[in-house]
């Protein structure tokens, strides 16, 4: 089968047309497919073949991209591992993924007890000239694991259909094509960046450029020197690139649009990036489980974008609304996120009932809870997790998020449950503000009286510098909900 994201499949397309780079290395599409059959020959060496898991420990680099690459062209499976992972982190991915070689930057570098191959050997190899292994549709593509907010890290199992579908998918979503070229900073141990930023221009001839790790003071000065014509961040990024100081007014003209994702953003910091940077943002949804997105809003001049939703169900895809029994519910009601269609993974690696509880008839339950509209646009009401019960009502913790977000001064908020023994749980609240501003917990505890009925109002509101972030960026409600467990 031949996979149009497949390196020897895009050299033979684009040729010297730019593919990749970073600060020190730039590559064709036939320079980067050269360095993919070098490094794969290297791979086979160490006895690397069809059906074996090589797991990349590395920053964003573009031997990185090689490496993905030259695991596919010997017919493996590539799990891309967090760079930052200490000994017992990575040794949990390592021997759950069963990965035979781990590639990594320094010798010291945790291994997992994988056999280590130095990014540095791997930059001697030559190429070999050995035609690619032949891929199936079925034959597995990448083990990208869980955040692991909920217990033990998963690993999710991507087929390459699974990877094509959804690099096609956002492909044609963007409307991209080669004279498209993003700007990559989210890290590629995640799925959104594989497929948003990375698959989905290559695959149409666009291109790549990565940047080192994100600094808010100097961003806009690469947005500037490299002239993108989008990129992919999460909320997070968003919000400390809002709280810059106000005489940073950067030249955003290349962009023909930006992508909020992995993580639900408020209406107000969107709107507040839009009016302040000049460029069109555009909310998507999905998970780790159905190889990055399900639902996005478009992004032509003349969609209609509906702010607070994600956008309808991307092409190929079907989105319900559940019942308690697993009914599908009509249009304006509220349960769970259901999503059906070819980007649907294959499982959990090595946990059989996981799967069975979470792809149900072909459904995957994705443990959050939204609505359809008429126009089957998705907006979301919280994840089912993070609900809390405060004297037998049932809150959902973002709706009290979105009331505080929208407090002048506001930057982010997070609300979880803190024990009661009267009431089982109450809300309590953290909230950053912006750079300057002046917020108070009685400033926070008023507005929610004004808009919010008694029982939803938070028992307790911390106003604090900074929110704690898992390694993809996304609010760690986990961490406070110890902090406020152990207090």
């Amino acid at each position: 089968m031949t996979l149009p994201y497949l390196a020897d499949a895009l050299a033979e397309r684009f040729g010297a047309a730019p593919a990749v780079a970073d600060d020190r290395l730039s590559l064709t599409f036939a320079e980067l497919d050269a360095r993919v059959d070098a490094v794969a020959g290297r791979l086979a060496q160490e006895g690397f073949g069809r059906g074996d898991v090589l797991a990349v420990m590395l920053p964003n680099r573009v031997e990185l991209v090689v490496c993905l690459f030259a695991a596919w062209r010997l017919g493996g499976v590539a799990t891309p591992v967090n760079p930052a992972f200490t000994q017992v982190e990575a040794t949990h991915q390592v021997t759950d993924s069963g990965a035979r070689l781990i590639v990594v930057e320094s010798d010291d570098a945790p291994t997992g007890g994988a056999r280590p191959v130095t990014v540095a050997s791997l930059a001697t190899a030559t190429p070999t000239g050995a035609a690619p292994v032949e891929l199936a549709p079925d034959d597995l593509a990448l083990l990208v694991y869980t955040s692991g907010s909920t217990g033990r890290p998963k690993g999710v199992m991507l087929s390459h259909a699974n990877v094509d579908a959804m690099s096609d998918t956002m492909a044609r979503h963007m409307e991209l094509d080669a004279d498209d070229h993003c700007l990559l900073i989210l890290p590629l141990f995640h799925v959104n960046a594989v497929m948003v930023s990375l698959l989905a221009p290559l695959r149409v001839g666009g291109r790549l450029t990565i940047v080192g790790r994100f600094s808010p003071p100097t961003f806009f000065d690469e947005v500037e020197r490299i002239r993108p014509t989008y990129f992919s961040a999460v909320p997070t990024i968003y919000a400390l690139l809002a709280s810059l100081p106000d005489e940073v007014r950067p030249d955003t003209s290349s962009l023909r649009f930006v992508v909020c994702g992995a993580a639900p953003v408020s209406q107000e910091l969107l709107t507040a990036c839009e009016r302040r940077f000049g460029f069109l943002m555009v909310e998507g949804y999905g998970l780790t489980e159905g190889t990055c997105a399900s639902a996005c809003n478009p992004v032509g001049p003349d969609a209609v974008r509906k702010l607070g939703t994600v956008g309808p169900a991307l092409p190929g895809q079907r989105i319900a609304i559940g019942g308690p029994d697993g009914e599908h519910l009509p249009v304006g009601e509220v349960g769970e996120v259901l999503i059906s269609g070819p980007t649907v993974m294959q499982g959990y690696l090595n946990q059989p009932q996981a799967t069975v509880d979470t792809v149900v008839g072909g459904w995957l339950h994705t443990g959050d809870v939204g609505r359809l509209d008429e126009d089957g646009y998705l907006q979301l009401v919280d994840r089912i997790k993070d609900m809390i019960i405060r004297g037998g009502e049932n809150l959902y913790p973002k709706e009290i998020e979105n009331t505080i977000a929208g407090i002048e001064g506001v930057l982010e908020v997070a609300v979880v449950g803190r024990p009661d023994d009267v009431l089982g749980e109450v809300p309590v609240a953290f909230v950053v503000a912006y750079p300057g501003a002046v917020l108070t917990e009685d400033d926070v505890l008023a507005a929610c009286r004004r808009e919010l009925t008694r029982v939803k109002v938070p028992a307790a509101v911390d106003v604090i510098e900074a929110l704690p972030k898992n390694p993809v960026g996304k609010i760690d409600k986990p961490t406070l909900r110890r902090l406020v467990r152990s207090a």
